[in-house]
Order: C-alpha cells, then structure tokens, then sequence
C-alpha cells in the first residue's frame, strides 16, 4: 500500500502541471480530452478524433500544444504537422519522422517517398506516353506496346494531369477512340516510369503510401498505450487531407488504423457535414470561443493582476480574445490606465511595457520574416551574433510567437500590425531590411545549389526551393514594382512542379499585404485561385500570366511552353505545338522548351519535326539523357530501330544507370534480332532494378522467343507479384499461356485482365482466340465481337473472327 502511495503524484505536482507554461483556462476541454484516456477504445463512450474549431486568436494552437503534452504525460506517442505540409505524403513523412526520430520503423514508406520524389520529377521533366504501332501490329509482336487501361486512365491520368476531366470524357469522343488514345496513354506513362507501382506513385500517391504507412503506424502504435496524431491549422491543410483523412479512419480500403490512434484536428471551420456528419459518435467537436470571464479571470489572477480596474479594463479592451488577455497580462497592468486602448497602435499594445528599446526593436525585426530560425533572426535584427542570441532566447519566451523549437512564427493578429508600423514609420528602413534578408537567402539558396550534380538540378530540390522562395518574398516586399517580373518568371518554373506554383503565389499575394501592393496583392489572389483547381490550375494560371504586361520574353515564354504541356496532356496536338512554337521563338534558346515541342510533335505522328526541334535541343544541352532517351524513342516509335539503338547508347553512355535508356535499346535490338544483345541489356536492366515493369515483361517476351518458356513465366509471375490489379501484366500473362498451348489458363488469366479493365481489345480478342481452341465458339464470337466494337480496325481480330466463322461452317 505504501508504494502505491508513493507511486501517485502530490498535490503539489498536479498543481504545478495543472499551471504548466501559464496555460490557463479551457479546464472543461482538457478535461474530457485526458478522461478520454481512460476510456479503452471499445468503450462507447471514447472518442477517436477531436476537432477544434474557433477564429483566430482564440487559442486553437495553444490548447493543441496543452493536449499534446497530457497525451504525453499518458505515455502517448504524438506527431504534430501544420500548414508547412502540402501533400498528404508530406503530411505521412512528417508524421512518421516525429513517431520515430531513429528512422528505424518506417523504413519501407521512407523508401517509398523518395521513389515517388523522383518518379513525380521524372513525369514532370518531360516522361511522356509512347506511340501506337502501324495498324496491323499483332498485339503480342515485338514492337507492339502493352496495352493500357482506359479505368486507370479515367481514374489516374487526371490527377496528373495528362487527361482532363472534362473534354474527351465528356462525350465527344467516339469510345473506341478513347479507348484506343488511352491506351496509349498508359502504355507511355509504363514505359517511362517502368512499373505500375511507379505510375501509381506519380498518379496516386496515397494509394500506395497509406498502406504503408498504416502499416508501419500499426507497429509503432503496439509499443505506446495510446499514439496521437495532431492536424493543426486544419482552415489550410484540410483542403488537401481532409478526405484523405476520412478514408483512413472510417474505411479499410488502405488498411487497419490501430484503435489506439487518436486523431487531433484544429482549425478554423467546423468539420464539413457532409462528409463527416455520420460520424458524431465518433468524433468530439471543440468549439473555442473568446474566454469566459472566469477563465479570463484565472488567466489575469495566474499573471498577478488581481486588481479589479485593471482587471476589468483588460476584459473590456479583450473582449476575452485569448490571445489578446495572454499579452496584455504578461504586461502584468498595475491599473485602467495601464491597459491600452486596442484602437491605439497594435504594436503599442503588445510591446508598451517592454521599456529596453533594443528589445523593442528587435520585437518589431523578427516579425519581418515569415519564419524565424536564429539564423535568419541574426540577420534581421543586424547586431554582434552574441547579442543576437541572447534576443532571440527572450523573443521566443513572448506570447504571441509560436514556439516549436526549430521554428518560430508570430502570430498574425500580431505580426500585421508590426509590419505596417515598420513600413510606415521608416519606408527606406523597411526596404533596406528586406534587401538584407533577400541577400542572406540569395546566399544560402546558393551554396545549397552549390553541392548539386549539375545546375538545372536546383528545383528538384526542396531545401534550394524554400530558401529561393523567401528571398523572393523579401524582394517583392522591398520592391513590389521592380521585382514582379522576376517573381512570375519564378512561378512559371515552379509551376513546372505543379503543387509548388501555389506556394510562390501565396508568397506573391503574403508579400502584397506586407507591403500594402494593390497590383501585387491581386496577382497573388488571382494566380492562388487558378491554381487551386487541380485540374485545369496550371493553364489557368499561365492564362492570368499572359494575359497581363508585366512578364519579360523568358517568362512569356515559359508561360507559353506550359500551356502547350497542358494542351498535350489534353492530346490537343496541333495547339500544342503552336504554345511551342511560340514559346521557341520568344526564348530561341531554352532547351526545355525544343524538347518540350519535339515530345509533342512523337505524339502527334511527326517524327521528322520531333528529331528536328530534338536536334536543337541537343546543341543546347548536349549532354542530357533525357534528350538523347527521347531522340531514342521516337526513332523506335517511328520503326526506326538501328537509329533508336544508336541514341538509345548514348543515353547509356550519358547514364549507365538509366533503365528507360538500356531497356529503349533492348527492346530495339530484340526488334533487329539480336536476341542475345537484347538479353543482356535486359538482364543489365533487372540488376539495376528488379521492379522495372516494362523491362520484365519485354524479357518475358524474349525469353519465350528463345524457347525459355521457365524463365519468360517466371518474369511475368514476378510481374503479377508486382503488380497484381495490372490489366496489361494479366494480359500479358494470359496470352503467354495461349501461345504455350495453356488454354484454360489462358482464359482464366485474360479473364482477369478484362475483369479489371472491360474495354480491352487485344485481352477480349486473345481469350476469344483461346476460347476457340477450347472449342467454346459462341464464347469466342461474344469476345471478338466485343474487341471489334471497341477497336473496329483490328486486324489481328479480324482474322481471329474468320477463324471462328470457318469453324462454324
């Protein structure tokens, strides 16, 4: 009994956690937020998810903070991410780096991640879909392409934005076109990224990584009693997680969410009905409001001031603002008179009682930036780095900044005002402040390019990006006018990376209101706004663009050879082209932008203009692999195949390590007959990748011409282990078995690949072929029957029709 009573904390230590860090007040909300811990997950009455709701300056990110720490204090497990996410899978790499710092449970996600990095940047540096053979190319022959899915396509190419959502969906393509353009479509994207799992982490990222990631939380969440999850700033980032969210904890679709998860959501509009109003519950919604008086009361008597004038006076001038009681009390107001007017100066109302003028004006510097480490507050306050320190320990310590330790960030009920006073009262001061952040972020962007592999390598890279965006920001606040058009110049290549154009027109529009810029205000607001539709942003925003005077030649032209991106994606060749072919002759000499006209031209069928504008892009960067791969394809697409195998070298030589380069020559050499060459590149291929979809199946096909019937089952069973929903791996398969003489598997398995995509010509027609040799001639007519509505100049079905109808009599 003793050690049991030694075991309970005193009184004192409850008080004192109680009080913890000044947090006063929302008694009722951390009551039931810790008394959920008592309740097991099966109990009726636990809660799995918290909203807090309220406007700002109600404490929202405050009482986050508090919960987090009594999560803490019930051995909880927690992770914390805000608006600084932009994806759900940064949103899923933040959260796991916090559940486990060593870097040792979320191995397979971490690995994962960086794989949809790099595939995201190889789609957007110009991955592009393959052509279509010569009518007449049997489906299985050597220079034919996998078939595609026209689902996936419907599903996932529009979140690339390869295919729009309206347009060519909307009805006014015949379905066998459709069909037939989709396919090409998916066998494209295949071939560049190489594996199926590749395309859905381009496409859909979070079907692959939530699993994972699930997964992975699973194990974690077994050695904790309880693992918390906090979303704050939920007004900004539930835009892009909430339905993720929603799927995770209300459907099995990606996997098991462990019962001892608690999801904490805070932001500043209550959970949309719609989607979560069933749900009730479930889930427990937190209103905040302004403070009652009692814990306005509690928050003053805990600062010392108990006298009733002064008292009274911050409760009027407050209005309960939690925010606002927090400052004005750590003044600790010794009457009325003491209390500033709110409509006073806002600065004057955070800062009247802090008398040291170099305090005051450091208060005032560190709000210039949008974020604050040390070393960006050094260089904002301008003064010896050991005074600078010793500031910015008091700095942080200050109510209205939010403190999570490796970044710092002021509140924007408090920041605005300091920035208008600071432009106001010295306009020169506050554009050589500005100038100076600009160049210490100039500086930092440089020698993050500095360790690189080669210049262009610079915006795949997210540290280099950070920095270059606030230096941007600290230009157009010192500048607004001057350095407008180097900022949209800015966007459109950002732009190129899709999500990251809406991070530069934030910064445009942020900057606009720290500098009180009308025109660069609304070229923020306007540029943010097309941005948002997912579907058609990055043509609305180039349109906003040009539609304006302000960008130089290099940005138009950038603006021009986006919009051409977009209407190739859409297959609006012709338009295409004419977007580039303006954009060449505004910037004659970029060479993202030959290529970009050279890929359109391969997919529009005009091989000798694609090798043209590829031979210009090649005398300006010479020694890019993606230039010489794509020379290598379009040679291949145009049957060209000993050229293709030249240039196909060359990207080799270029990049030995480059799969699409060695697997684009083996697939040439198995089409000139040298089997054995072939091989070997193949073989080369698979060393280097063991997941490279198209290089396995290719060899599969090889393998059978060799009459190495093991192997080529033994690549294509691997194949369905990577990639077991792939209608094109099931086709594939299904038809090595009807070229073995396998008949009933061969139906089973091509079975599958229509089950997965209905509108699949050369699947329908191979499992009627097979049908036929099991003497099933009806089945075998439906099938041909079907492939020919969809594909209605087929030959290879056409001939498997005569066939039929022979047999018949």
């Amino acid at each position: 009994m003793a050690s049991q009573h030694r075991q309970r904390p005193s009184m004192q230590q409850l008080i004192r956690q109680r009080s913890r860090a000044g947090f006063v007040g929302r008694g009722a909300e951390r009551a039931a937020f810790r008394a959920n811990f008592d309740l097991p997950p099966e109990d009726e009455r636990h809660r799995f998810l918290f909203h807090v709701h309220g406007n700002a300056g109600v404490g929202k990110t405050f009482l986050v903070r508090e919960w987090e720490q009594a999560a803490r204090e019930r051995g909880a497990l927690t992770a914390y991410v805000d608006e600084n996410v932009g994806s759900v899978p940064e949103a899923m790499a933040a959260l796991a780096r916090q559940l486990d710092p060593q870097g040792k449970r979320f191995r397979e996600l971490d690995r994962l991640l960086a794989a949809h990095r790099e595939r995201r940047h190889e789609a957007e540096a110009g991955a592009t879909t393959e052509a279509v053979p010569p009518t007449g190319t049997a489906p299985d022959g050597p220079g034919a392409p996998s078939p595609g899915s026209l689902a996936v396509a419907r599903a996932g190419l529009v979140g690339l934005g390869m295919v729009p959502v309206a347009g060519a969906f909307a009805g006014a393509v015949d379905p066998s076109q459709l069909a037939f353009v989709a396919d090409r479509l998916r066998a494209g994207l295949t071939s560049r990224l190489r594996s199926p799992e590749d395309v859905r982490l381009v496409l859909s990222p979070e079907s692959v990584l939530t699993p994972v990631f699930l997964d992975e939380l699973a194990g974690v969440a077994a050695e904790v009693p309880w693992t918390v999850l906090f979303l704050d700033t939920y007004e900004r980032t539930g835009p892009l997680l909430d339905g993720w969210l929603h799927e995770v904890v209300t459907t099995d679709r990606h996997g098991a969410l462990p019962a001892n998860v608690v999801v904490v959501t805070a932001g500043q509009q209550p959970f949309d009905l719609a989607r979560w109003g069933g749900l009730a519950d479930f889930v427990a919604d937190v209103p905040l409001g302004p403070f009652t008086e009692a814990e306005a009361r509690g928050l003053l008597a805990d600062k010392g001031i108990v006298a009733e004038p002064a008292v009274a006076e911050v409760l009027r001038l407050s209005g309960g603002l939690p925010l606002l009681v927090s400052t004005l009390a750590e003044q600790r107001p010794a009457g009325p008179d003491a209390v500033d007017d709110p409509g006073a100066t806002a600065v004057e109302r955070f800062l009247k009682w802090e008398h040291d003028p170099v305090r005051r004006a450091a208060a005032l510097a560190g709000a210039l930036p949008r974020r604050l480490d040390l070393d960006v507050f050094r260089v904002a306050v301008d003064c010896p780095p050991g005074d600078a320190d010793i500031l910015f320990g008091w700095l942080r310590g200050r109510p209205f900044l939010d403190d999570r330790g490796d970044r710092t960030r002021y509140h924007d009920l408090v920041r605005g005002p300091m920035l208008r006073l600071q432009r106001r009262n010295a306009p020169r001061d506050w554009t050589a402040h500005h100038e100076r952040l600009a160049a210490a972020f100039a500086r930092w962007s440089d020698e993050e390019a500095a360790g690189l592999d080669r210049p262009d390598a610079v915006w795949d890279h997210e540290p280099w990006r950070a920095l270059r965006l606030e230096r941007t920001y600290h230009l157009l606040c010192a500048r607004p006018t001057a350095a407008l058009p180097a900022a949209l110049a800015e966007l459109v290549q950002a732009c190129r990376w899709r999500t990251e154009g809406q991070r530069w027109a934030r910064a445009l529009e942020e900057a606009g209101e720290a500098a009180d810029a009308d025109a660069l205000r609304d070229w923020g607001r306007r540029l943010r706004e097309a941005l948002a539709d997912e579907a058609s942003g990055v043509s609305g925003a180039m349109d906003v663009i040009l539609s304006g005077t302000v960008a130089d030649r290099a940005c138009r032209a950038g603006a021009h050879g986006l919009r051409g991106r977009e209407l190739r994606a859409a297959e609006e060749y012709g338009r295409a082209v004419a977007e580039f072919e303006r954009a060449v002759e505004l910037a004659p000499e970029t060479a993202w932008l030959h290529y970009g006209l050279a890929v359109t031209h391969r997919l529009g069928g005009d091989y000798e203009a694609a090798l043209n504008a590829l031979d210009r892009a090649d005398a300006l960067s010479p020694n890019d692999v993606l230039i010489a791969v794509e020379r290598g394809e379009t040679c291949r697409n145009a049957g060209r195949f000993a050229e293709a195998e030249a240039h196909f070298d060359r990207g080799v030589a270029l990049d030995p390590a480059d799969n699409t380069a060695l697997t684009g020559r083996a697939v040439c050499r198995h089409a000139l007959g040298r089997r054995t060459e072939a091989l070997s590149d193949f073989d080369h291929a698979l060393t280097l990748r063991p997941d490279d979809l198209w290089a396995r199946v290719r060899r599969a096909r090889l393998r059978r011409e060799l009459a190495d019937e093991e192997g080529a089952f033994a690549d294509l069973d691997h194949a369905a282990a990577l990639a077991p929903d792939s209608a094109w791996v099931a086709s594939e398969r299904g038809d090595a078995y009807r070229l073995a003489g396998r008949f009933a598997e061969a139906v089973a398995e091509l079975g599958r690949a229509i089950t997965l995509n209905p509108a699949y010509p050369s699947a329908l027609a191979s499992r009627g072929a097979a049908r036929f040799e099991l003497g099933d001639r009806e089945g075998a007519l439906s099938d041909i029957d079907h492939a020919l509505a969809l594909r209605p100049d087929y030959p290879w079905a056409e001939h498997v029709r005569g066939r039929v109808l022979l047999g018949r009599g």
